[in-house]
């Protein structure tokens, strides 16, 4: 179950893990650059990079409470796209605190870090 997002704007990886693997798994958004998706990524992402946000945005999400979570390398990134989501009325979506790095670190360690 996602938490109330008038709450938190993000979430631990720990979290994130847990919710990925419910029986109705929240869009996983990879906000960096094609370049750093091309390196590493957590399997199941789609990337829209930051830098293409505002154009691509819209076509990865059925209905503006479509829940999603978004990450990017340490949690910057995806922390603006998550407030910009929110301005324009995306209510459910989640940065992934620490982004890829903590989830190499905590989660999978397969994931190379950079």
């Amino acid at each position: 179950m996602l938490p109330d997002p008038t709450h938190t704007n993000e979430l631990d990886v720990t979290s994130c893990r847990a919710l990925l693997q419910s029986p109705k798994p929240p869009l996983l958004i990879d906000c960096r650059e094609a370049n750093e998706y091309a390196y590493c990524r957590i399997e199941g992402a789609t990337l829209v990079p930051l830098s293409q946000f505002a154009s691509l945005c819209e076509a990865e999400f059925e209905a503006r409470n479509t829940p999603a979570i978004i990450y990017c390398h340490h949690g910057v990134r995806s922390l603006n796209a998550v407030f910009y989501l929110r301005d324009q009325g995306y209510t459910h979506t989640f940065s992934m605190a620490g982004g890829i790095d903590q989830w190499s670190l905590h989660i999978d360690p397969l994931v190379p870090r950079y």
